[in-house]
């Protein structure tokens, strides 16, 4: 494997572990269920992606289509933003817990 390709492909896997550390530090440590919900939605979706990217890169290397990987990818940037609005919908639904620094006025029905 060439040497360009062998950085990248680090610098994928270590950027996708650095977003998943971040992610899961920030689901352990933030006070209520809206700011943990950001977490795991944004960066652990990009460090999901930049692994699954990197894996791409590595078996295109290889000689084999990445398609699984492309599709793992479409799937998780789809499905991830979905899921995390009906979360935050029925915890509104059910009146969870907020502190006062999370932004945004309390749904009212």
């Amino acid at each position: 494997m060439e040497t360009i390709v062998e950085w990248l492909v680090a610098a994928l896997l270590l950027l996708g572990s650095l977003f998943a550390l971040i992610g899961s530090f920030g689901l352990f440590k933030l006070p209520d269920f809206y700011m943990r919900l950001h977490g795991p939605t944004k960066a652990t979706t990009l460090g999901v992606g930049s692994l699954v990217v990197a894996s791409m890169v590595y078996f295109s290397t290889t000689g084999e289509v990445g398609l699984h990987e492309l599709l793992i990818t479409l799937f998780l940037f789809m499905t991830a933003p979905t899921s995390a609005s009906m979360l935050a919908k029925a915890a509104m639904q059910v009146h969870a817990a907020r502190v006062e620094r999370t932004r945004g006025e309390p749904w009212e029905q």
